[in-house]
C-alpha cells in the first residue's frame, strides 16, 4: 500500500467542528487548486469518493488510487479518529457523525452540480447508508459500491469465532471486538490473528503485513468507541433510502461481515446493479483483491459518469 502518487491536502469541517483530513489524487495534466476544480467544470475529470473501514486510514485504498488516478480525480479522507483526523469529541462517535463528515468532505470537494462514484469499505459503507436520506448525498451520488459491509447485525452474524450461532457467540464476538487490549506492535503472531479474523487463506504476505501496519496504528480509544457504535448498528432503514445505483461486493471467506449480510443488502436496495461474491477473498477486499474491486469502480464509472478509458 506504498507509493502513492503525489496528491494534494485539504481540510473539511464537519457539522461538529471535528477537521477531516482529505487528499485528493489527479491525473498530472488537471487543474490546481483548491478544494474543488478551478476551471468551472470545464475539463473536470470524473471524481469517485472512497471511504475506509474501522481501523483503516485513507492508505487503505493505495492499489485504487494507483489504479484510478490516471483519469480520475480520485477524492479520500481519513474517518474521524483514524489516520490525520482527530479523536472525536464527547458524543462524537455516531454513525450520523460518519454521515455529516462524508457531506462535509463531499461540499469540499466537488462542485454543487457535480455528480461521483461513492465507494465505501466496511465502516465506510456504513457511511454511505447512515448518509443516504441526505439530500447532498442523493444530489452528488452517480453511483455506489457497497464492499465488506453490513446494516445491522454485525456481531450475531460474525464468523470470527469457530462457534454455533447463539448468544453466547455473539457476547464473545462483542468482547473481542470491543477489546481494550492493544493490537500491536506488529509480530508474526499479531499478523496471523488479523489475517485469520479479516482476511483470506490466499492473501499475499506482504499484504497481511501492511493491513497489520494500519490497524495497529488505530489509536485504542477510537478502535473502542466505534466498535460500541457497530455492536448497536441498525442501518436497515437508510439501506432502502439509497436509490442510486449500486452495486455490492463481499469476499467468500469474509468472517466479520459474511456473504448474508451482502445477499440482504442487494435484496433491500432500491437500485441494485448487482451482487459480486469474490471467491476466497476475506473482509479486506480492496487490498486482497484490488484488481476485482478496482475494475467494479470503473464498471460503475463507465456506466454513470462516461468513463471508459484507462485500465484495471
Amino acid at each position: 500500500m506504498s507509493g502513492l502518487p503525489e496528491g494534494r491536502e485539504l481540510t473539511a469541517v464537519s457539522a461538529d467542528g471535528s477537521r477531516i483530513h482529505v487528499e485528493v489524487f489527479e491525473p498530472p495534466d488537471a487543474g490546481s487548486g483548491g478544494g474543488r476544480p478551478d476551471d468551472g467544470g470545464r475539463g473536470r475529470r470524473p471524481a469517485v469518493v472512497l471511504v475506509h473501514g474501522w481501523t483503516c486510514s485513507l492508505r487503505f485504498w493505495a492499489p485504487q488510487i494507483r489504479g484510478l488516478a490516471a483519469d480520475h480525480r480520485v477524492i479520500v479522507y481519513d474517518q474521524r479518529g483514524h489516520g490525520r483526523s482527530p479523536l472525536p469529541g464527547p458524543g462524537g462517535y455516531s454513525t450520523e457523525a460518519l454521515a455529516d463528515d462524508l457531506e462535509a468532505v463531499l461540499t469540499a470537494t466537488l462542485e454543487p452540480d457535480e455528480k461521483a462514484v461513492l465507494v465505501g469499505h466496511s465502516m465506510g459503507g456504513m457511511t454511505l447508508m447512515a448518509a443516504a436520506p441526505r439530500p447532498v448525498l442523493r444530489r452528488h451520488a452517480a453511483a455506489v459500491a457497497l464492499c465488506s459491509t453490513a446494516s445491522s447485525r454485525l456481531t450475531a452474524e460474525s464468523l470470527v469465532l469457530p462457534l454455533r450461532p447463539g448468544r453466547p457467540r455473539t457476547r464473545l464476538t462483542r468482547l473481542i471486538l470491543g477489546a481494550r487490549f492493544p493490537l500491536g506492535p506488529v509480530t508474526p503472531v499479531s499478523k496471523w490473528l488479523l489475517r485469520y479474523g479479516t482476511m483470506g487463506p490466499r492473501c499475499a504476505p506482504e499484504a497481511v503485513t501492511e493491513c497489520a501496519t494500519l490497524v495497529q496504528a488505530c489509536a485504542r480509544s477510537s478502535r473502542i468507541g466505534w466498535a460500541h457504535v457497530l455492536d448497536s448498528l441498525d442501518l436497515d432503514a437508510s439501506v432502502r433510502e439509497l436509490r442510486a445505483p449500486t452495486a455490492v461486493l463481499v469476499g467468500t471467506a469474509d468472517r466479520l461481515t459474511p456473504p448474508v449480510h451482502a445477499r440482504a443488502l442487494a435484496a433491500a436496495l432500491p437500485d441494485c446493479v448487482g451482487l459480486t461474491e469474490l471467491p476466497g477473498a476475506g473482509h479486506m477486499t480492496p487490498v486482497e483483491v484490488p484488481r476485482a474491486v478496482t475494475a467494479a469502480i470503473r464498471d460503475l464509472s463507465a456506466r454513470h459518469l462516461g468513463v471508459t478509458e484507462g485500465a484495471a
